[in-house]
């Protein structure tokens, strides 16, 4: 976090929390607005839900052993991007390249790193979409520049992953080799499930344009054959007293 030295002991893990805590609430309200202006604009919403998590402090303390740094404050805070995560859900894959466009056009985000495991998945064919972003949190001292992980992902994707993690969680993080290859199997049938959801979307929203166009160009035929009738008639009406006026002179 820049703009501020955190101590270490309970106070300045305390302190490094709040921060963590105050960044979910600025992101997640600056999702939920984006997503009304959508709903406001397009009479759509390409966001499903949106869950929030800061990281326990023991799977903190392992990360950073495992990555061979001492589990002290000040290295989460250097070596742990995704303390404060926020996930994104969306229906479709292309809500998500959108909303991500959208999160990064914000003026106090910067986004630091994005990886895309949906063009290039994990091995274990995870997918979904990374953000590493930074947002002040303006403290009494001054602001805090804090690191949040965004993930954004589809339905789908977010079922594979939620059911991925349960599976490894039972062994451990080392199931055997066909459960894998199972898993990568049904990574891929989600793929084409939202390829075929999207495909759908699209010839859906395509139908409804169609039917529309269609509706306002029979109103617009309805109101020309409307206005063609009724000066028929004014002009009937015109001749009609033209010949009252010469019949009776």
């Amino acid at each position: 976090m820049a703009g501020i030295e955190f101590r270490e002991g309970s106070d300045g893990w305390a302190s490094a929390m709040l921060c963590y805590n105050s960044a979910l609430k600025e992101v997640s309200t600056k999702v939920e607005i984006l997503s009304e202006e959508f709903k406001h604009i397009h009479k759509y919403n390409p966001i499903e839900y949106v869950k929030t998590r800061i990281k326990s402090a023991d799977s903190i303390n392992k990360k950073l052993i495992r990555y061979g740094y001492e589990p002290t404050t000040q290295n989460m805070i250097m070596y742990c991007n995704d303390v404060a995560g926020v996930r994104i859900v969306c229906s479709f894959t292309s809500d998500i390249y959108r909303l991500s466009q959208m999160i990064g056009k914000q003026d106090d985000i910067t986004v630091i790193s994005v990886k895309d495991y949906i063009k290039n998945p994990k091995e274990s064919g995870y997918k979904s979409y990374h953000m590493i972003v930074e947002i002040p949190i303006y403290l009494s001292s001054g602001p805090v520049k804090t690191k949040v992980e965004i993930q954004i992902r589809t339905i789908a994707m977010d079922f594979w992953a939620s059911l991925e993690h349960k599976i490894f969680y039972k062994f451990e993080g080392s199931a055997p080799t066909h459960i894998s290859e199972d898993l990568r199997e049904c990574s891929e049938i989600v793929s084409m499930l939202d390829a075929k959801m999207l495909e759908l979307n699209d010839t859906i929203s395509a139908a409804v344009e169609e039917q529309e166009r269609a509706k306002r160009e029979e109103r617009e035929a309805q109101i020309a054959e409307k206005l063609h009738l009724a000066s028929i008639e004014k002009s009937n009406q015109k001749r009609a007293m033209e010949s009252a006026a010469s019949s009776s002179k």
